[in-house]
């Protein structure tokens, strides 16, 4: 009995850490944009430099998501995730630093921490909670998401009364990445178990259902990315203000945190996630297909965008380990579909802002986002079933990948 007490105390202990763990991946990154402006006035900023502050982490991700799975296999995975929560931690508090320099140094570490963690959540969950995949999944991306729409809500309030400004109101954030590496202290003393590590492995570039996951990952995320970047310039220009703009985002963020919650129960119920994945899919579409045809409803788009967004998010965190054969597995596929799905959240948003220019409108960019949310339909159906395995029984130098049905 003292045995499986000791061992419900330690699940629930890890359980805690990973929440707060993913409350860390996000914040950080969505306080800046309602800050830019004030960051850009204070520090002569040029707007393209600015721009960096948004597109540095998510270039970050894309350089260092493909060697954590070598580094966690080297070094283990709690210890290379309570390393990367001190590097993040590192990063924020550079950010209270009154100059440029801190700036960018704090957010590019801020991104070498955030990567780590964003792929090495995935393949813990499938390690050692492999029956509750969905529901751990839902929390820490619903966790994650709630914290980021406060983050970017109270961002400007926090500026405004708080000693410091704006460097207050990004460095806040230190104290919350402090807890996260308090509370993830007991796993790094925890005895790593052998049979149960997160081995090294090649990334599956030769498995087409790697690539189907990889695709719907990276078609979710430059959805949202453009959303959070865009959607009130759009809102904006078709004769709303910018406080119910704002306001607006901020009902995108609550409506896609509310839809994550009841994704688990769809995943329990369904054998697979084709068809879950498929009608998500075909919801951000219609939020798109309704900016394009009738941008006056921003009200509904909001919400549509919302629904089909949060579900999205859960479904293409919840495929890496759902898709994986084991843990070894989960973290190499998480590692290549978040390098290429951050890359195209990356070009995203610089993508849709070059054709408004281009265009001097918004329906080029819109109808973009119409094709990529219409692609991501197509992949779901493929991204929703099956198992990646590893053909060369755990050995890294021969890894040999293979995406089939179960």
């Amino acid at each position: 009995m003292e045995n499986a007490s000791t061992r419900r105390s330690g699940q629930a202990l890890l359980i805690w850490g990973l929440l707060v763990v993913a409350a860390n991946l996000r914040a950080s990154l969505t306080g800046v944009g309602p800050l830019l402006d004030q960051v850009q006035a204070d520090l002569g900023l040029a707007p393209a430099v600015a721009g960096l502050l948004n597109t540095l982490p998510l270039l970050t991700f894309v350089a260092l998501s493909p060697l954590v799975p070598q580094l966690a296999a080297r070094w283990g995975a709690e210890q290379l995730l309570g390393g990367a929560l001190v590097v993040l931690t590192l990063g924020i508090a550079l950010r209270w630093v009154p100059a440029a320099a801190g700036l960018f140094a704090g957010t590019v570490l801020i991104g070498a921490g955030i990567a780590v963690g964003n792929v090495l959540l995935p393949s813990l969950i499938k390690r050692d909670f492999p029956t509750k995949v969905g529901v751990l999944t839902s929390a820490y991306a619903t966790v994650m998401g709630g914290v980021a729409a406060v983050a970017s809500g109270v961002a400007v309030p926090i500026s405004e009364v708080a000693p410091g400004g704006w460097y207050t109101a990004l460095g806040c954030w230190v104290l919350f990445a402090l807890v996260a590496v308090l509370l993830w202290l007991p796993q790094l003393r925890a005895p790593r178990r052998a049979a149960q590590a997160i081995r090294g492995h090649r990334l599956p570039w030769g498995s087409g259902l790697a690539w189907a996951v990889t695709a719907f990952m990276g078609l979710q995320s430059l959805g949202f990315y453009v959303v959070v970047t865009w959607l009130p310039q759009v809102f904006q220009d078709n004769g709303m203000s910018a406080t119910t703009a704002g306001w607006l985002l901020f009902l995108f963020q609550a409506v896609a945190v509310l839809t994550s919650l009841a994704v688990p129960g769809a995943l329990r119920w369904a054998r697979d996630q084709r068809a879950l994945a498929t009608i998500c899919s075909a919801v951000m579409l219609l939020g798109y297909l309704g900016l394009f045809v009738a941008p006056g409803a921003a009200l509904l788009w909001s919400v549509v965008l919302g629904l089909g967004g949060g579900a999205c998010l859960v479904l293409a965190l919840a495929f890496i380990s759902l898709r994986a054969q084991d843990a070894s597995v989960a973290g190499a596929l998480s590692a290549m579909a978040q390098s290429i799905g951050y890359l195209l959240a990356a070009v995203g948003p610089v993508v849709f802002g070059l054709l408004h220019t281009v265009s001097s409108g918004w329906q080029a960019p819109i109808m973009l986002m119409c094709v990529a949310a219409a692609g991501q339909t197509v992949v779901a159906l493929v991204a929703g079933g099956g198992t990646v395995r590893s053909t060369a029984d755990r050995v890294p130098s021969a890894g040999r990948w293979s995406g089939g049905k179960k």
